[in-house]
């Protein structure tokens, strides 16, 4: 979506903000068109907040973080508010499913189990919220020491387009279950499903001022959220780059903060691997969701004995795969906009002109739209590690193949870019299995399978480039707090 702006409302419906409670436009009067990426058409805008917008809603975060009920709150109750926000979002599952999947031009069913998901988290930290416990310390004679978990304060959560539900369940569930309050900016591309959850919250018994949302371009509200001096703690999911910036903007006023920036993970494919259900879950990894996923398997690394039946394998798989508009629900659907689409097919286009072999391509379906940003799937083969295309994040449907010769040449494969986020391994040796998972730099490693980011209990982040800070399971909750020490000196 290339928004414009504009002083009058776009053609369909018009979004607002959601700020102490209430709905609210942005203090301009300026809006941001919202196009669907399937065909490239309007169907709604959002407000264009800047300085004023994100003053407004720090301001009711702080308030209700210091004033009203939500720190102060049991936990318990904390937690009870979480469930039935979990409750409210099945209520309203076919609505969420239906407009996650427009505005990101995802298939339905990836809307379905975006929801599904985004149901988890709530469940998940709604049940965690009074779980997370203190400790006592010995020391010296006469003294008592303990620690407590406090939250932080005001949250400025900025949320990336790919999964919009998800990772803003990840960010609001583990930080409302610490009693946090939230100011949530949503990437511009994607901001409807967030602004509805903002909606759902109040319903759910949240109290106003504790679930703000903003919406905006990244470069100006974005911005000045992540520096805005009454913010305690930042947390980005997206680029290194934008997140360089954010933590540059954070380190103003000396702030936290979590960075899930990316990844280019491995798949490690032993001669001994059950092929029958790895090729699947290969292809899966990297066209769910477009391969707009910062977990995507988007490196397969295959020893040499089977590397001709795997690139085989593949080659057949991707030569089917189809793009298409969301509501046609077929293999992937179209990318963001088309600022992504350009980048993708210029990297496709790169690697083609250095002569790397392109195993395979999908298709796009003949009655998509002309207008809608679709990219069919690539499959690159004998790829050189050190090839743009095998070491920078493509964020696109695109799978590069290689040759190892026993372990230690996969582990430098593997190991052999800038991320370290996930990674995958695929052989029935058992000591091989802990002796890779041990050697692989990466926040996540999966054997014999590959969970695109995993569960919402498994922490999540990443080593290197990749970032720093953990998301989901428990380790969130503990980013999302402070340990407070306390000494009492009673003789």
């Amino acid at each position: 979506m290339d928004g414009h702006l504009s002083s009058t409302v776009a053609e369909g419906r018009s979004f607002r903000q959601i700020i102490g409670g209430k709905q609210v436009d942005a203090v301009s009067g300026l809006r941001i068109d919202v196009a669907c990426p399937s065909d490239g058409q309007v169907f709604a805008s959002i407000p264009a907040s800047g300085q004023a917008d994100v003053d407004l809603a720090v301001a009711s975060a702080r308030h209700a973080f210091e004033h009203g009920p939500w720190a102060k709150m049991p936990a318990v109750e904390r937690g009870r508010c979480l469930t039935r926000l979990c409750h409210l979002v099945e209520k309203h599952s076919a609505e969420l499913a239906a407009l996650e999947s427009r505005d990101t031009g995802k298939p339905a069913r990836q809307g379905k189990a975006d929801v599904a998901a985004t149901m988890r988290y709530y469940e998940f930290y709604g049940g965690a919220a009074d779980k997370i416990h203190g400790d006592t310390i010995p020391f010296l004679d006469g003294y008592t020491a303990l620690t407590l978990r406090e939250p932080h304060g005001v949250v400025a959560g900025i949320i990336p387009w790919n999964y919009p539900l998800q990772i803003l369940a990840r960010v609001a569930g583990a930080a409302l279950a610490m009693g946090n309050t939230l100011v949530v900016k949503p990437a511009e591309d994607a901001s409807l499903t967030t602004i509805r959850m903002a909606e759902l919250a109040l319903e759910a018994g949240i109290p106003a001022g504790v679930f703000n949302v903003i919406t905006g371009y990244g470069r100006e509200a974005g911005a000045l959220l992540s520096g805005h001096r009454d913010v305690d703690y930042v947390t980005f999911t997206g680029s290194p780059a934008t997140g360089t910036s954010i933590q540059q903007a954070a380190a103003i006023n000396n702030r936290g903060v979590t960075m899930e920036l990316g990844g280019k993970s491995p798949q490690m494919v032993f001669a001994d691997a059950d092929l029958e259900k790895a090729v699947p879950v290969l292809v899966n990894a990297i066209i769910q969701n477009g391969g707009q996923t910062c977990s995507a398997g988007s490196r397969v690394l295959v020893e040499w004995p089977v590397y001709d039946e795997v690139a085989k394998a593949l080659a057949e798989r991707f030569a089917k795969l189809v793009a298409g508009p969301h509501d046609a629900d077929l293999d992937l659907g179209a990318l963001i906009n088309p600022r992504q689409q350009a980048r993708v097919a210029g990297m496709v286009a790169d690697a083609e002109k250095a002569g790397i072999t392109v195993l395979a391509r999908g298709s796009v379906h003949k009655d998509a739209p002309a207008s809608g940003y679709y990219f069919a799937p690539a499959l690159f083969g004998s790829v050189d590690p050190a090839a743009a295309i095998a070491q920078e994040e493509v964020f696109g449907p695109v799978l590069t193949l290689f040759a190892f010769d026993g372990e230690d040449e996969a582990v430098k494969l593997a190991n052999g870019t800038e991320f370290g986020l996930v990674a995958g391994i695929w052989t029935k040796d058992g000591a091989r299995q802990h002796r890779l998972a041990k050697r692989v730099r990466s926040g996540q490693v999966f054997v014999n399978g590959y969970g695109a980011g995993g569960g919402i209990e498994l922490p999540f982040g990443g080593f290197k480039r990749s970032g720093h800070g953990r998301e989901k399971g428990f380790e969130a909750l503990y980013d999302m707090s402070a340990t407070k020490t306390v000494v009492f000196n009673h003789g």
